[in-house]
């Protein structure tokens, strides 16, 4: 007897993204490869309610964001963008909605890792400065390129800023055209360039590096850098010192000390 005939997948049959977890490490992977993953209204409430859902999962200790397809993310979906060009509160909305999903990402307690197969423009880009790190492929490319379709990268500028000095971020801005890999590398936007075959196994060593340490401190951490960072040196210091006074006081420090002047692995009690 013949088998019946399979139902051809189609894109509505897919998530826009993915999640799958193992040893503690949530993956979450973009599925609109054949559209170059754009930030539209729906990718950014998918990867929003996957960061939310992530927040609150003890067992997930890292996380990494990933795409199919040749492009990480083309940023905002210029289809969508024209679609509503005439409607300025479904914009706003949009804008405030991709706004609070950046914010998200340095919010979450866990760590999250870009992993930058291929070009990252606009919003994407954005994204990827917003991950507390990034690992490329080599053929990865970044860009800010509104300026060549008329529409300036003004928020995608603000997280890019914060990751590379100003006259690079202007240069970008201004001009459209991509740096590459190496360049994004030298210029502090990504944290290591690999071959593109290495990818998958860099970020996943990196990951799982993250996901062995104590989860409540990695948290605080995570927490305190954030905050200490656009403060004033004096007030950076202050915060950082009380960080640290609250920090010492986990149990997982006492073990961490102990471990190591015990020569042996730590157990954490928090993760």
């Amino acid at each position: 007897m013949s088998s019946p005939a399979s139902t051809p997948v189609t894109a509505a049959d897919t998530p826009f993204v993915r999640r799958t977890d193992a040893d503690g490490v949530a993956t979450l992977t973009f599925m609109r490869g054949e559209r170059a993953n754009p930030l539209s209204r729906p990718m950014i409430e998918a990867l929003a309610a996957h960061l939310e859902a992530i927040a609150a999962d003890p067992s997930v200790r890292a996380v990494i964001i990933g795409a199919t397809g040749r492009a990480f993310c083309a940023g905002h979906d210029l289809r969508e963008l024209k679609a509503h060009r005439a409607d300025p509160v479904w914009l706003q909305a949009l804008f405030d909605e991709c706004s609070a999903l950046m914010l998200a990402i340095t919010r979450l307690p866990q760590p999250v890792i870009a992993a930058v197969q291929g070009i990252a423009t606009a919003a994407g880009c954005q994204l990827v400065s917003m991950c507390d790190l990034a690992v490329a492929s080599s053929e990865a490319r970044f860009a800010l390129p509104g300026v060549n379709v008329g529409i300036f990268c003004t928020t995608p500028a603000v997280g890019v800023a914060r990751s590379i000095l100003r006259k690079q971020v202007l240069e970008m801005l201004l001009t459209g055209e991509a740096i590459d890999a190496p360049t994004a590398l030298a210029r502090g936007l990504v944290n290591r360039v690999v071959a593109p075959d290495a990818l998958e196994s860099e970020v996943s060593r990196l990951a799982a590096q993250i996901a062995g340490r104590s989860a409540a401190l990695v948290a605080a951490g995570k927490r305190a850098f954030y905050r200490q960072v656009e403060l004033s040196l004096d007030d950076a210091y202050e915060l950082a010192g009380a960080e640290m006074v609250s920090a010492l006081a986990l149990d997982d420090a006492a073990e961490g000390i102990d471990a190591f002047l015990d020569k042996r692995t730590a157990q954490w009690r928090h993760g």
